[in-house]
């Protein structure tokens, strides 16, 4: 009978991830509903049938109602489902990660930075998303130009390379990645601009396309 079918829950999930002080942190938001109320988890919701065009409409309507977050990149991860991931039932969730830079967070939605190597413990299946979505986005940063996405539109060349060290987890040289970067053409300078956060003035540059290019070669 139809009406005997079970109708399983079906959410989705996103993970926002800046950079804060050279560390990757992940933006937790708190709960306010059961189950887990009051628990830190990643900004999730359900699926609108009648109002999400998809569910990459209805990520990024999660994020903007509950965490005030227009993402600078949002790409889908995988899903999730399975009858004990919720307690509520049966659940499939669509997961995804966000980035952006931390300035672009806001600070009136009960978000929590917390670094990405510290997050766990989460309910649902959390943890196994945040770990899922880390080996993603490291193995994509290592040849594409992910990790830019971290940074506000305009950026220097030394900003670049410092977000490319921290998702990599590893020191890069630094005319090696300039010449590499160069080659790549993945980048343009502005005309005229320049950093003023340092004594000595810094070219910007902003990348050549608006989606993720990936490399022919890893950095």
């Amino acid at each position: 009978m139809i009406e005997d079918l079970i109708r399983p829950i079906l959410t989705v999930d996103v993970i926002p991830l800046v950079l804060k002080d050279g560390c990757m942190h992940v933006a937790l938001q708190r709960r306010d509903k059961a189950p887990y109320a009051n628990e830190m988890a990643l900004v999730g919701g359900y699926v609108r049938a009648d109002e999400d065009e998809s569910a990459t409409a209805a990520a990024l309507r999660v994020l903007r109602e509950k965490a005030g977050i227009t993402p600078r990149l949002l790409e889908q991860l995988m899903t999730f489902s399975g009858a004990g991931r919720d307690p509520r039932g049966w659940s499939a969730s669509i997961a995804y990660y966000a980035l952006q830079p931390a300035e672009s967070l806001p600070t009136d939605r009960n978000l929590m930075l917390t670094p990405l190597d510290q997050a766990r413990g989460l309910p649902f299946d959390h943890d196994a998303i945040l770990a899922k979505a880390a080996d993603r986005w490291r193995r994509r940063a290592a040849y594409s130009t992910l990790p830019a996405f971290l940074l506000p539109p305009h950026f220097t060349l030394s900003a670049l390379r410092a977000a490319y060290e921290s998702v990599l987890g590893r020191a890069l040289n630094d005319s090696a990645f300039r010449r590499k970067i160069d080659e790549l053409r993945v980048i343009q300078p502005i005309a005229g601009a320049s950093s003023k956060a340092t004594a000595r003035p810094a070219q910007l540059y902003r990348l050549s396309h608006d989606g993720v290019t990936e490399f022919d070669r890893t950095l």
